[in-house]
């Protein structure tokens, strides 16, 4: 592992990474099937991917990676809800799926801190926020100026209703006092192209996406909305680093795990974490994190399952104050 990934590495009370431990035997001859509750190609697919290679390799069995979208990554995650308890069917969870849909879509079939076992935690991915290279804004205090006097207040896109971009900016907003109006679109792609073309004035994008627009000069960075900087944006500030009062303590990051469901034994669990941690703490994996703009933040079944309430209660607040929905 590198000096730089060893520094970003987040260990939160992980006492069983068990680094030296030997491949376990493979339960039994069914493979494991990790669930990506999205269609394949996203962040979610890639670690889903890494993991199950990992996985696979140090268990001497087979593992497969499922990808089943639809309904937000409801679809998926409820499937995995339904399995057999057994060890060999996981979700690819993130905050999104796990946190911030039981807000969004009051009538869901399941409650994921209810009927999902959370197995491990592995990483954290912030976003950036950023305007048109042709605008004039150059940092997050000039964007808060520019909002105060735009008429109507600044046009902010999404990939979506009720996505983290979404979700991100009505927590900028409340923290700010900026007026701003959300634009969703279906998907980053075309987002992001209108902001290029100056039809909206800013927006919170997923790092991999926004970074070749930023790199080839059509778009600027102003912020990382994580507690440290990214990786692939080094030289761009954290939110907190912006020098507005109000965004001290400013963080909105997606956090990636794997859960199983309700019932499993703790035995299985307890075995298919320090494996998932043992992997995830391999420079080939964090490698793979760095890449996707991502930082690693490992934790076992009690740190990921406090993770996830946390950030529940967190935008479940934001969500009810914003009126956001998922139509």
């Amino acid at each position: 592992m590198t000096s730089g990934l060893r520094r970003r590495v987040v260990l939160l009370g992980a006492p069983a990474l068990m680094l030296g431990m030997p491949p376990a035997r493979a339960q039994g001859t069914a493979p494991i099937r990790i669930v990506v509750p999205f269609a394949p190609g996203g962040g979610n697919d890639v670690f889903a991917r890494q993991m199950a290679r990992g996985l696979g390799e140090l268990r001497k069995q087979t593992v497969l990676v499922d990808n089943k979208p639809g309904v937000g990554g409801n679809l998926g995650s409820e499937q995995v809800v339904r399995a057999p308890a057994d060890g060999n069917t996981l979700l690819l969870g993130h905050t999104g799926t796990v946190s911030i849909n039981p807000a969004l879509y009051p009538k869901m079939a399941f409650d994921p801190q209810k009927d999902l076992l959370p197995v491990a935690m592995f990483a954290s991915s912030a976003l950036v926020l950023v305007v048109p290279v042709n605008s004039p804004v150059r940092s997050v205090a000039e964007l808060l100026a520019q909002a105060r006097t735009w008429p109507g207040g600044l046009n902010y896109a999404s990939s979506g209703a009720g996505t983290g971009g979404h979700l991100t900016g009505e927590l900028f907003s409340q923290k700010t006092g900026a007026r701003m109006t959300h634009v969703p679109y279906k998907g980053t792609a075309p987002a992001l192209s209108d902001l290029v073309g100056s039809q909206v004035q800013l927006m919170f994008s997923v790092v991999p996406a926004a970074l070749a627009m930023v790199k080839g000069g059509r778009l600027r960075a102003l912020a990382v909305t994580g507690a440290r900087r990214s990786p692939l944006l080094p030289e761009v500030p954290a939110m907190a680093e912006s020098g507005v009062a109000s965004l001290a303590d400013f963080e909105s990051t997606l956090t990636y795990g794997v859960l199983a469901p309700r019932g499993t034994p703790e035995t299985v669990v307890k075995t298919l974490s320090s494996q998932m941690l043992q992997v995830a703490s391999t420079a080939d994996f964090q490698s793979r994190l760095d890449v996707e703009g991502a930082t690693p933040l490992l934790g076992g079944p009690q740190e990921y399952a406090a993770l996830i309430q946390r950030e529940s209660a967190k935008w479940a607040r934001i969500v009810k104050v914003s009126g956001a929905t998922a139509d």
